[in-house]
Order: structure tokens, then sequence, then C-alpha cells
């Protein structure tokens, strides 16, 4: 597996991912596909997980909104770690950025709450659209683990 920044010709395999989840599935996919290269290029940064040159997992953070605006993984690859890795990758070049508070929203009785729970995310609320919101106000960068590629921790 090599987690790398993300670039704007990743784009068409992010949405293949972004497509393929099984949970917050997407009703209409050609709304959200133009958004991605503005934010992994003006508005924030991305970073993915390739396994054989194919994208399989991915996470974006949004500095203008402070959020975390995407962190999804192939139903394939599931249960590998990749969730988490992007996670603490994203988490790490965020808060490498700006100290404020980051936010993200997902469905409530979702895997993806149960997951946001377990790395420490606390619950601020609900949105407008019902979703759990929950907020970060720090990160202790992972130290010590396996080097990868453009100078990332794994």
């Amino acid at each position: 597996m090599l987690y790398r920044e993300a670039l704007g010709a990743d784009i068409p395999q992010i949405m293949t991912v972004r497509i393929a989840v099984r949970e917050n599935q997407l009703s209409t996919p050609d709304l959200v596909a133009p958004h991605n290269e503005d934010y992994l290029t003006r508005r924030g940064r991305g970073r993915v997980c390739e396994v054989n040159a194919t994208v399989v997992g991915f996470a974006i953070a949004d500095l203008q909104d402070h959020r975390i605006w995407a962190l999804f993984v192939h139903p394939d690859y599931e249960g590998q770690g990749i969730g988490k890795t992007l996670h603490d990758l994203l988490l790490t070049w965020y808060f490498r950025q700006t100290q404020h508070p980051v936010w993200l929203s997902t469905a409530p009785g979702t895997r993806a709450e149960e997951f946001y729970r377990r790395q420490g995310w606390q619950e601020t609320g609900r949105t407008k659209s019902g979703e759990v919101r929950f907020e970060r106000v720090g990160w202790k960068e992972k130290r010590g683990r396996v080097s990868r590629p453009h100078g990332e921790t794994v």
C-alpha cells in the first residue's frame, strides 16, 4: 500500500471509490465530482491510498471551512486499517497548517459515526440535515512508524 498526496489526476479513481461505498452513498455523484479539484488544490488537500496503482481510499480536508470533507475506503479494502491511516495522515497535515479546530459530519447510526468516536472526535450536536456533527480540537502526531514516499508516516 502506498499513501500519498491526492492529485487532480486521481479524481476519476476517487469518484470510483466514493460511488462504491455502502454507507453515505451519493444520490447525485455528478454534483460532487466538480468540487474535488477545488478541495484538493485551493481549499485544502487530500491523501490517497493506492494498491497496485489503483486508489482504494481517500481523505480530503478543507482549510477554508475547517472540516474534513471526505474520508472513504472502497468496500473491497475495508478492515485493513486504510481509513485509520488516511485519517491520521490527514489530521497530521491539517494541524501542521492550522491549530483551528476541525469538524465533520456523518449520518447517525453508521459505522462512520462509531469510527470517529473511536478516533477521539467529540460530538457537538446535529447539522440542519440531521447528521451527527463532530469536532477535533487538536492532534498529536503519530511517530515512530514506517516512512512512506512524499515524507508521510504511516
